[in-house]
């Protein structure tokens, strides 16, 4: 089984979007199906949704103005109204906003050094009813700049490589500054920086130059290093990979100024044993065959399961399964890409995107 991908060949971000909503009419709408199931399990009427939809897309219009266009296109392309699209976008700001927390998470390591191009391997969990949101989109932000992201149907962007050398991992945090006044969503600021960005420090200052109201960290890997940038309401933090070259990161803040006001790790403490677990494994993370490193990093633990299997006796908003297994190849601006739970790896099960 493989993931659906798709190439844009429109340059013009309204007209790229507008390409993408009519190629993907059906899969975008049910995208947004989906989370406003999860949505409403949350908490959330269909008026505080358009709210915050709203809220998001405003904020996207004033720091990236054409992205905002590629929404809109995308929204007239499949028959929805912009702030429809920005919903999915705004997903992790709306669920800020929500309050909404789950067990599950990502979980991702990057190894540097050894005479090798860095060794990226990323778990992707989420809700289970959203299984057949992901594709894998290649696209032009301006000519001669090649993007290739996992990412949702709707979404502008997620996890991803450039063809400047630059990659881009994600994984969700909470932080106490976070708010209900959407601010810029965070998957629009992994977008601008795969767009815009050929280095650590590029990185470092777009997403720095975003208001945000939900945490994430955005983990940025070239060929000269690696960092994470931690992001929430009250600022960016940057955490550097270890003196081995090791950089790891789970759901829970590293920065010491910003980890005091964590919030899922106090209520979910799982997160801190899965980041145990990689570092027992660093060595075999460092691997250079993805599939040896997919099995490193693979645990089935009951406090803090890194492959993350659903139980379907839980309620929607509580099952949580890995839905993908994602390795970057900034040398050769590349994925590799598995579809299902880490424990399913095999050397066969890689899509090359």
């Amino acid at each position: 089984m493989t993931f659906p991908s798709y190439t844009s060949s429109c340059l013009d971000a309204a007209g790229r979007g507008r390409q993408f909503g009519a190629r993907w009419r059906q899969a975008v709408h049910a995208n947004l199906d989906g989370y406003l199931r999860l949505f409403e399990v949350s908490g959330a009427h269909d008026g505080r949704v358009r709210e915050l939809g709203e809220q998001a897309l405003d904020s996207t219009a004033a720091w990236a103005p054409e992205l905002a266009e590629e929404i809109g296109g995308i929204a007239a392309g499949c028959g929805l109204e912009p702030w429809q699209v920005a919903v999915v976008n705004a997903r992790t700001e709306i669920l800020a906003a929500l309050r909404h927390d789950g067990e599950g998470e990502c979980s991702t390591a990057v190894v540097l050094g050894g005479g090798l191009p860095p060794r990226t391997t990323q778990t992707w969990d989420w809700h289970d009813h959203l299984r057949d949101a992901p594709l894998l989109w290649a696209y032009e932000p301006r000519e001669g700049h090649q993007v290739r992201t996992f990412t949702e149907f709707g979404v502008l962007a997620k996890i991803g490589v450039n063809s400047a050398g630059l990659g881009a991992h994600f994984n969700i945090l909470r932080h106490e500054s976070d708010h209900a006044h959407p601010g810029v969503p965070v998957h629009v600021v992994a977008r601008r920086i795969l767009d815009e960005a050929a280095t650590l420090e590029q990185a470092t200052e777009i997403a720095r130059s975003a208001r945000t109201s939900a945490s994430t960290v955005i983990t940025v890997v070239t060929l000269e290093g690696a960092r994470s940038l931690e992001i929430c309401p009250d600022g960016v933090a940057v955490v550097e990979a270890d003196t081995n070259g090791v950089l790891l990161h789970a759901n829970h803040f590293l920065d010491g100024a910003l980890s005091a006001g964590e919030r899922l790790g106090t209520e979910r403490p799982g997160t801190y044993a899965r980041l145990e677990h990689l570092e027992e494994r660093t060595g075999e993370l460092g691997d250079p065959d993805a599939t040896a490193r997919a099995r490193a990093m693979t645990s089935h633990g009951p406090v803090a399961p890194v492959c993350a299997h659903a139980d379907p006796a839980l309620p929607l908003d509580q099952r949580w399964e890995t839905l993908a297994v994602i390795s970057l190849d900034v040398a050769a601006a590349e994925m590799q890409v598995h579809q299902g739970r880490l424990c399913q790896v095999t050397d066969a099960t890689w899509q090359t995107f």
